[in-house]
């Protein structure tokens, strides 16, 4: 009986489906996190009677057939591109992307990464990192007797000295973009990798080439919809269940079946 198969494959659909709302859901408080969409797709299905198959000798043909199909499978698991909230915290070093784009860091390996959380450091040494000790491309180094600094939306950054009038050009920060965004490898701590289905990365400067604006003094918010989440795992709780049927109808129909004499 095929119906087993083809509700365990629902459930297990289902069971992703809730899987992929929980992180949401956890991550609605991670600064810049865009949320994911589980996608499905249907199986390949049993021909039993090809439409256009000739049903008799005058030569008339079936306009439909018989495909039954053979369940359910997870096509994808995409990001929903969304500009978050922007939240004012008015740090000097937190800096918000409105738009396109992303801020090139530096892994230890010396691999580049992406990411779109500007909670921004600096070291000892006056080097801007990201919260995990990351060095921000290109390698702005803030001095130590720097009073305070400011980022323009263009992403030029200024130091101000208790004993100048005007502001010194520490360099400038540039943004990141990719033909497809949503092909990114995602490896954790807000960092986004390129893969051969995110086309290579084009760096350019923040307003320029479809980029955004930099905002210092906010940090972008999830843009987690939590109405729209928990709208999402109360129709896989029920499809869950719809296929947990299927299994108990197909579990009654077998067991009458071998009770025949």
């Amino acid at each position: 009986m095929r119906a087993l198969q083809i509700a365990a494959s629902g459930m297990s659909a289902q069971q992703m489906r809730v899987d992929v709302v929980s992180n949401n859901l956890a991550n609605m408080s991670t600064t810049g996190y865009n949320a994911r969409r589980a996608d499905f797709a249907d199986l390949q299905y049993q021909q039993l009677a090809r439409p256009g198959t000739v049903s008799a000798q005058d030569g008339t043909m079936l306009p439909t057939g018989v495909q039954v199909g053979l369940g359910v499978r997870a096509s994808a698991v995409s990001v929903v591109l969304a500009q978050g909230t922007l939240s004012q915290t008015g740090g000097d070093l937190d800096v918000a992307i409105e738009g396109r784009g992303y801020l090139e860091v530096t892994l230890p390996s010396g691999t580049s990464a992406y990411t779109r959380d500007g909670a921004l450091k600096r070291t000892a040494e006056g080097l801007i990192v990201t919260a995990d000790g990351y060095a921000v491309a290109p390698g702005l180094t803030i001095p130590s007797d720097t009073r305070s600094i400011s980022v323009n939306a263009d992403g030029e950054v200024y130091a101000y000295f208790a004993d100048q009038v005007e502001p010194q050009l520490l360099g400038q920060m540039n943004l990141v973009g990719f033909t497809n965004e949503k092909g990114l490898e995602a490896m954790g701590s807000n960092l986004f990798l390129e893969s051969p289905a995110s086309g290579p990365p084009a760096v350019g400067t923040p307003g320029l080439d479809g980029l955004g604006l930099l905002r210092q003094g906010y940090l972008e918010e999830s843009s987690v919809d939590p109405v729209r989440e928990v709208t999402e795992l109360i129709k896989a709780q029920r499809g869950y269940e719809l296929n947990a049927k299927v299994i108990t109808a197909a579990d009654q129909m077998l067991s009458a079946t071998t009770q025949v004499r």
